[in-house]
């Protein structure tokens, strides 16, 4: 005797968005095994998924701050993702260099940037720390804003870590040599030939010997966080999206 399912059909939006999410999840699982293959090890902190008031996955306890801080050329999740490499999410670290709070400013880029936005110069603040940051990434934005919005982000990540005139030193190298120095796989190598005294004495060099190796790990680091945490973020929204369907 055959039997027969008397419960509620499933509509093919609700099919959908169940085949979205779960593809999601495959994707996911994937770019993560993929990327575990190749990346260096670093110490993890633990991320978590939960549901919250404001609609967003949970990757951190300054969520709220980095989404007050946010606009729509630098996401959250962007924000996020920089804090986590620069300072692992201490508020206390402070470098060898001086480099200090979520975001690892340095003291004169900190002032420099609050003096820019008309704010009192000896108050220092998670908030500030990252609002100076956000500022700071968009003036290097503006630096960078003849190059494509696809690579732009390598060559303002590359500016935070390790200063623009490095970056611009490549540049004028590598336009020198006939390489393309609008595309961050062609620069890179230019840049890192500047750990070269012979190559950061070139006239066209201004910014002194660079050793980049920290910078290019940053780099990579940065982009595969924020990559996954874009991921997270878009599957929690896929899910939510799925219960609203099957209520």
């Amino acid at each position: 005797m055959e039997t027969q399912y008397n419960g509620p059909e499933m509509s093919r939006s609700k099919l959908v968005v169940l085949l979205s999410t779960a593809i999601l999840l495959v994707v996911l699982f994937t770019l993560r095994s993929r990327n575990r293959l190749h990346e260096e090890p670093v110490q993890e902190v633990p991320v978590q998924i939960e549901k919250r008031d404001f609609g967003h996955v949970e990757l951190s306890d300054f969520d709220s701050l980095m989404q007050a801080c946010q606009d729509s050329t630098f996401d959250w999740t962007l924000l996020t993702a920089i804090a986590f490499v620069e300072s692992k999410l201490d508020t206390t670290l402070v470098s060898e260099a001086g480099a200090f709070g979520l975001m690892q400013l340095m003291p004169s880029t900190y002032k420099h940037m609050l003096v820019k936005m008309d704010i009192d110069t000896n108050l220092v603040s998670n908030e500030l720390n990252v609002k100076a940051a956000v500022r700071y990434l968009h003036e290097l934005d503006d630096l960078f804003g003849f190059i494509g919005p696809e690579e732009r982000l390598n060559y303002i990540l590359a500016s935070y870590n390790g200063g623009p005139g490095h970056v611009f030193d490549a540049m004028r190298l590598a336009r020198r040599d006939g390489i393309d120095r609008f595309r961050w796989e062609s620069l890179a190598p230019v840049l890192q030939s500047l750990s070269d005294s012979v190559v950061a004495q070139d006239t066209l060099c201004r910014a002194g010997i660079f050793y980049g190796t920290e910078t290019f790990g940053y780099i990579n680091r940065v982009q595969k966080k924020y990559h996954d945490f874009r991921l997270m973020e878009l599957l929690y929204q896929a899910s939510e999206t799925l219960n609203e369907h099957i209520k």
